[in-house]
């Protein structure tokens, strides 16, 4: 008896996407990625500036719209795939230090094209945004790769709390000023 999956290759000579990909890949992440980057493109082109769907335009300080998911979701998508892409160079237990280095060399790669995408069409050095958002994405990435290629799973516990902690005390003392 033939399945399903014998039938569609059968009939369009395709395979799945899931027995198609690399093995190991984790299909999710990329489908979720794919639609992030979808919404990304929404949310940065909405059409007529003047007239903006209400969901794609950021809240206000104290609010939340799909918009404002959208930063969150790309550091998550980030911290999933360090993990998948780390995790063997990690269990070896030798020296990392060329594994440091394509890390290093990444985050500056990413951290360079934000900055030329800020730049880009004018090249005014005067208005350019140096913190952006492909800037935020290459520190959090060199950062969570260094933590997370450094450290056992308790100091990574550690610290999750300590940087959570953090934040609200800075949220706070921000709250009352």
């Amino acid at each position: 008896m033939q399945t399903i999956t014998d039938a569609a290759v059968a009939t369009t000579g395709a395979q799945p996407l899931a027995e198609a990909s690399q093995p190991g890949r984790l299909i999710s992440l990329d489908v979720f990625r794919g639609i992030t980057v979808m919404a990304m493109i929404l949310v940065n082109n909405p059409g007529d500036w003047g007239h903006i769907y209400p969901p794609f335009e950021h809240a206000e300080w104290n609010g939340c719209t799909p918009t404002d998911l959208i930063f969150p979701f790309f550091l998550f998508i980030v911290g999933v795939s360090l993990v998948y892409a780390l995790d063997g160079v990690k269990q070896k237990g030798g020296p990392q230090g060329a594994v440091l280095l394509r890390v290093l060399r990444r985050a500056a790669v990413l951290f360079g094209l934000g900055l030329l995408l800020s730049l880009y069409p004018k090249f005014d050095f005067s208005v350019v945004r140096i913190m952006g958002v492909l800037q935020r994405i290459a520190l959090v990435f060199l950062g969570c790769s260094f933590i997370f290629l450094k450290t056992r799973r308790r100091t990574q516990v550690y610290l999750l709390v300590a940087f959570l902690v953090g934040y609200a005390v800075l949220m706070q003392a921000g709250a009352r000023a």
